[in-house]
């Protein structure tokens, strides 16, 4: 069972590429925050995955909870700040 949780982590490992890609190389703000929430989602994932590999679930869960938290919360604020401030958009910042 442990062969399966390991290869469904590498599994969500290559998974998040595509989002760190969009999280780099985006080509607006809103791409790169939806890239990096992606990652945050999958991460959260991967934390009850090794939890399962370790025996220790309770604990991971814990962790993963509080990260999730985190990321959301991050999210929010990066996104309300970029659209109280700089703009989502290329365009909007002179509207």
């Amino acid at each position: 069972m442990e062969t399966f949780f390991i290869s469904a982590g590498m599994f969500l490992c290559v998974l998040m590429l595509l989002p760190l890609y969009r999280a780099v190389f985006g080509p607006t703000v809103l791409d790169r925050l939806i890239g990096v929430n992606a990652i945050g989602s999958k991460t959260t994932a991967l934390l009850i995955m090794i939890g399962l590999i370790y025996h220790q679930v309770e604990m991971f869960v814990d962790i993963a909870l509080a990260y999730a938290t985190l990321n959301f919360i991050a999210v929010l604020a990066t996104s309300r700040f970029f659209q109280k401030r700089k703009g989502l958009y290329k365009g909007s910042a002179n509207e």
